[in-house]
């Protein structure tokens, strides 16, 4: 069954994808996105590309992961509900209250599908909202533009963590559970790239995170041992280029 079509069920969830930031380099950075994650290569599709301003770059990506989760969350539409999750958890350790700190300013228990409706609501808020994300070329990012993609990502990893902790084995049944696996990879080395959630936010889902950089850490050494190799042969290779052969009378 396909994540897309199921994703259309819910429309008070599921929303539209967003698109790029415009009007600036947000157009051609999201090709360049598109491109590099073509590649399979997550771990230098997330790098910062040369030369380019690192806000935009967040915005691009921002808008990346919200439409990542949001087609995610709408899959689960269903079988998410005010019964079956009554609270918004990641696990038995672990509860998240919503607070928008403006029509909600007191965090209150909502269950996990309102928890999803009031996050999307207010994250395209702040994506619509041009003086957080400018949209016309030359208008500056607001000062605490980094601090508001932050708390954009931090309430994302967290429908991530419900995901894996109350409904993995219907993603699993569903037979998207590479996709998801593959979206949280990339939204992991992302974050992680950048600094942009605190380690103890991670904790519901440490144990996948800490897998997810290992394997990733792992690739580079090998990567830079057979570099190494490689380079060494050439040197070898080179030596014995620059030698003369001795001849004996």
């Amino acid at each position: 069954m396909s994540l897309f079509a199921l994703g259309s069920r819910n429309q008070k969830t599921f929303r539209p994808k967003k698109g790029s930031p415009s009007g600036s380099k947000g157009v051609q950075l999201k090709k360049h996105v598109d491109a590099t994650l073509g590649s399979g290569n997550l771990r230098e599709a997330v790098k910062l590309p040369t030369g380019e301003d690192l806000n935009e770059w967040l915005a691009v990506n921002t808008v990346d992961f919200f439409n990542q989760v949001n087609i995610l969350y709408g899959t689960l539409t269903e079988f998410c509900t005010s019964s079956t999750c009554p609270t918004m958890t990641a696990g038995p350790k672990y509860e998240y209250r919503w607070a928008d700190g403006v029509t909600i300013k007191k965090p209150i228990v909502v269950s996990a599908p309102q928890y999803g409706e009031y996050l999307m609501n207010w994250i395209e808020s702040q994506l619509d909202d041009e003086a957080i994300f400018p949209q016309k070329l030359g208008v500056p990012f607001p000062p605490n533009f980094q601090d508001v993609v932050k708390t954009i990502l931090k309430r994302l990893f967290r429908v991530y963590a419900h995901i894996y902790h109350s409904h993995f084995q219907k993603i699993v049944s569903l037979k998207e559970e590479a996709h998801l696996n593959t979206c949280f990879k990339h939204f992991v080395l992302f974050t992680s790239e950048f600094g942009l959630i605190e380690k103890a936010e991670l904790a519901p889902l440490e144990e996948i995170i800490d897998s997810i950089l290992l394997i990733v850490l792992t690739a580079i050494l090998a990567g830079r041992a057979c570099t190494s190799r490689r380079n060494h042969r050439l040197h070898l290779t080179t030596l014995e280029n620059l030698v003369e052969p001795v001849t004996t009378r």
